[in-house]
């Protein structure tokens, strides 16, 4: 057995090791947590730079500044990396977030978020894996899209209620008529746009479809008044005149 330095390690001369530096990781350390958020914020990152085919584990490493064994240690393949780094990135958005009071904070949410070109680019690089990765779309929808899709349908319920809607809307086909709305400014709109310009996109959307931001409803048109008829004038006397009477 080999006798002591401080940290009990020896090498086969029977010199013994230095001790770590401070701060370094040595082979067989539990995994830290610091180790899984920089892995996901790497991938992360290389997902919305590259797309999802250029972010690899060489290159999520380099970024992180782990090896890949390290990488492989918690994550068993790229899919799986990619996967969990978009269910973090929406991990904060849960259905609580999504409680909107009405149409009107709902869309200043959207245009929030669509006003941010993080995550414009991060949402077309999830629906451009659809085909070549849908676990990645799969994750974001499992993540964050079923509770966004029911927000939205409960919002437009509601004003659909309080007359702001017409009665003859259907919140669910509205809803979808709202995302792909919210596709085609991703893929035709700059990611400079700002946040009033976004919000304005989505309520002219909705103005097209019958929603009025105000619930006083719309004024009954006019009834014309027929003057009332005046009476027959009554002509005026004529004046008779006077016989003279030759004096």
């Amino acid at each position: 057995m080999s006798q002591g330095c401080d940290d009990g390690r020896r090498t086969t001369s029977g010199t013994a090791t230095p001790p770590p530096a401070p701060g370094a990781r040595s082979p067989g350390r539990p995994r830290s947590r610091e180790a899984d958020e920089a892995i996901l914020s790497a991938a992360l990152d290389l997902l919305i730079e590259r797309g999802a085919a250029a972010a690899g584990i060489e290159q999520v490493a380099r970024r992180a500044g782990v090896t890949r064994a390290t990488v492989y240690r918690r994550f068993p393949t790229l899919t799986d990396l990619l996967v969990q780094a978009v269910e973090r990135e929406y991990r904060d958005l849960g259905p609580g977030s999504l409680d909107w009071p009405d149409v009107d904070a709902m869309i200043t949410d959207w245009a929030r978020h669509l006003s941010s070109p993080r995550s414009r680019r991060l949402a077309r690089r999830l629906y451009a894996s659809v085909d070549d990765l849908p676990e990645l779309l799969r994750a974001y929808h499992s993540a964050h899209g079923r509770h966004r899709g029911r927000a939205v349908r409960a919002v437009l319920e509601r004003a659909r209620a309080a007359g702001r809607l017409p009665p003859s809307s259907d919140p669910e086909v509205l809803q979808q008529m709202l995302s792909g709305a919210a596709l085609q400014h991703l893929a035709a709109h700059p990611d400079t746009t700002g946040e009033d310009e976004v919000r304005a996109y989505f309520a002219a959307v909705l103005g097209q479809a019958g929603y009025r931001p105000s619930a006083v409803p719309a004024a009954p048109p006019a009834v014309p008044v027929t003057p009332p008829v005046a009476p027959p004038a009554v002509p005026a006397p004529v004046p008779v005149p006077r016989r003279s009477t030759g004096r």
